[in-house]
């Protein structure tokens, strides 16, 4: 004789079994505290023996909570995938996540993306709040999600029209470190691979880089700066036109490691010895820094704990959203390698 498959055990199937009400067993299942420690105790045996699964769609509708949380990286998916410093973000907030007991939901979009579809989706019936990574300055996207309602943690220092919480690394003293370690290496040229003008991080790095020529009593020089996207092929070529119009320079700081990696295979070559003719130093420590050609020296920061932060200062968000928290700064620092 063959066993009838078992149905789906109900809320009422747990409340009979634990000698409680429906409504006691729901709000145990809801985790709210107004229950005694016996009936919890009931309700929580009964579940195991029953093996209840609450239905999520009807508990949404009753806590108005989705339990998820939606992490928006704008940008293609081959940067997302092939940088390690978004592996870093999402691997930090997924792990802070699910300590919490939260759903990550990644959503990956370009500028011209967004609207439609994205947009319709950043809701309280998709999601319980958004953490926004590597916008531009005229991503309007931040706005547009908490006029819903829904609390929203930038990673990277917002603009004046973005504003909000968010969670930064200090970029302008992490390059401000790497200039001061290049003039203490006897450097007097230091060209520089900046990022993107339209973007914080881009602006941001640049100005630690000028500010560590001025407290050197070094002239600033526009032939010594192109800007790339930090990619490795914006290394590339950025090399390339710096030692066109500067063949003298003795060293260039590059505003990640990628376009660091770039710059090191342009010199080895145009026949460059590196650090005797020219010193190098890039931003992020990625893994790939320990494997270049020499082993790059680079300004450490923690996208793992970017991640994280960015996630503890949601949760602050969602439990009080009419005092919304401060934004967090982290700590750089100097990783000297063979490079420079």
């Amino acid at each position: 004789m063959t066993r009838q498959p078992r149905t789906r055990p109900t809320l009422e199937e747990v409340a009979s079994a634990a000698g409680v009400g429906r409504g006691t067993a729901s709000r145990v299942i809801n985790g709210s505290a107004k229950v005694s420690d016996r009936a919890r105790q009931a309700v929580e045996s009964a579940i195991a023996e029953l093996g209840y699964v609450p239905n999520r769609a009807a508990r949404t509708l009753v806590t108005q909570r989705t339990d998820a949380v939606a992490l928006v990286i704008a940008e293609s998916e081959e940067r997302v995938f092939g940088e390690p410093f978004f592996a870093g973000v999402v691997r930090g907030v997924g792990i802070a996540l699910s300590e919490a007991g939260l759903q990550l939901v990644l959503l990956l979009a370009h500028t011209a993306q967004r609207h439609g579809r994205l947009d319709d989706y950043l809701t309280r019936q998709h999601v319980d709040g958004a953490l926004l990574l590597s916008l531009h300055d005229d991503d309007a996207l931040p706005e547009r999600i908490r006029e819903r309602g829904l609390p929203v943690v930038l990673g990277g220092r917002a603009t004046e029209d973005q504003q909000g919480v968010y969670v930064d690394v200090d970029n302008a003293l992490g390059a401000r470190l790497a200039v001061d370690h290049l003039v203490h290496r006897g450097r007097r040229r230091i060209a520089a691979i900046a990022g993107p003008a339209d973007m914080v991080v881009g602006r941001t790095r640049h100005d630690g880089y000028l500010a560590g020529l001025r407290a050197a009593g070094l002239e600033s020089d526009d032939a010594l700066v192109v800007r790339g996207d930090f990619s490795q092929a914006s290394g590339e070529s950025g090399m390339r036109v710096l030692l066109s119009r500067r063949p003298d320079l003795d060293a260039v700081f590059c505003a990640n490691d990628l376009m660091a990696a770039g710059a090191l295979r342009v010199l080895r070559e145009a026949g460059r010895e590196v650090p005797r003719d020219v010193s190098v130093v890039g931003f992020d420590d990625a893994p790939l820094a320990q494997s270049t050609h020499p082993p790059l020296t680079t300004v450490h920061q923690s996208p793992e704990q970017m991640g994280r932060e960015m996630v503890a200062l949601l949760l602050e968000n969602m439990r009080h959203p009419d005092e919304p928290p401060q934004p967090r700064l982290l700590e750089t620092r100097l990783v000297v390698r063979e490079s420079s």
